[in-house]
């Protein structure tokens, strides 16, 4: 009998143990759970790895954990792009910026190395290496092979949508470059905030937000599937076998693995009590940061994408009843009524 494994943690996992995701049958992996127990990453001495159901469980669950790290490096990535293009920062100083964040609640691994990868000096000219890399991002399908299912399953996965399409759009050099000569750059004048270390904290907290938005949105399509395929994928654990090992470990992992064992039948990561906080908490900040970047001419289609997504999912009443109208003009789709009578057609026959 095979096993399905998911295996996250890249080179540093491959040498000091990974986050390890097991789907097949209980019994393979009860053969098993030793030597993986042994090898996987520690968190505490808890090892990163655990069934997760049967069949695809594993590697689906893997899949949704790619997904999250799309959204997560292009929102790293678009933040960069503030302090680079807005603020006018060096690449060191920018990550001075993140390495001081990496000492907060952004405290992750993906903070972590691009702290890193700023200061890197290049050992031909001495530059910093990130103003010598071609922007055009690769991407090996696990980004889009998420979006897929969450559009298969109807669960809004935006984030992850932005990222996918920000790395197609990367990869499209001579186009935008094209683009940039006939078009130009939008004529915003400089970009301008009255208090810079505000700003800049504004900045931290937005990162905050987004990547609260991507998590929730990634567990939101893992429960779907859970439901669609039967695997009761147990959503605690999940987020307890991401602390070590894999790429989008993160301080606030734990938090996860808390919000969901106090309430495992969370319609979503960010109505849970700690995590609506945090969401009210960041709110304003992400406006204030998506306000000056669409100002500035600046791109932030993930940060954007993950303001759009808490205020659409937050509004009771939103404006769907329109399209609705609009399906039942043009193809007599019907409708549902808020007073509940039972006439499900409009009056577009008569007078129109």
């Amino acid at each position: 009998t095979f096993i399905g494994m998911g295996v996250s943690g890249g080179e540093e996992g491959a040498r000091h143990g990974p986050s390890i995701m097991v789907g097949g049958k209980e019994e393979s992996w009860k053969r098993v759970e030793s030597v993986l127990t042994s090898i996987a990453a520690k968190y505490d001495n808890d090892p990163c790895v655990a069934w997760l159901g049967e069949n695809g469980a594993g590697h689906f669950v893997k899949t949704i954990h790619n997904g999250i790290e799309y959204a997560d490096m292009q929102m790293i990535a678009e933040i960069y792009g503030i302090l680079r293009d807005g603020l006018k920062m060096s690449a060191t100083e920018i990550g001075d910026v993140f390495g001081t964040w990496n000492k907060g609640r952004l405290n992750s691994y993906l903070i972590e190395i691009t702290e890193k990868v700023l200061k890197a000096a290049d050992p031909l000219t001495g530059k910093p290496i990130v103003d010598l890399i071609l922007d055009k991002a690769g991407q090996k399908g696990t980004g889009k092979w998420s979006v897929i299912e969450a559009q298969n399953m109807g669960v809004p996965a935006t984030g992850i949508e932005a990222a996918v399409a920000a790395r197609s759009i990367s990869s499209m050099k001579d186009e935008r470059e094209a683009a940039e000569k006939i078009l130009g750059l939008p004529e915003v004048g400089d970009f301008k905030v009255a208090d810079k270390a505000a700003f800049i904290r504004d900045l931290e907290s937005a990162l905050l937000a987004a990547k609260i938005g991507a998590y929730a949105q990634g567990f939101a399509v893992m429960s779907a599937a859970s439901k669609e395929f039967n695997w009761n994928l147990p959503m605690p654990t999940i987020a307890k076998i991401w602390r070590a090992g894999c790429i989008i470990r993160s301080q606030f992992l734990d938090e996860i693995t808390t919000a969901f064992t106090k309430a495992p039948d969370a319609a979503n990561l960010i109505v849970t009590p700690a995590f609506a906080a945090m969401v009210k908490e960041t709110d304003a900040a992400l406006r204030r940061v998506v306000s000056a970047a669409v100002l500035g001419g600046l791109p932030v289609p993930a940060l954007a994408s993950a303001l759009g997504y808490f205020d659409s999912y937050r509004r009771g009443r939103g404006t769907a009843n329109v399209i609705q109208a609009q399906r039942d003009f043009f193809g007599a789709h019907g409708f549902d009524r808020i007073d509940g009578a039972d006439s499900h057609h409009g009056p577009w026959g008569s007078g129109f």
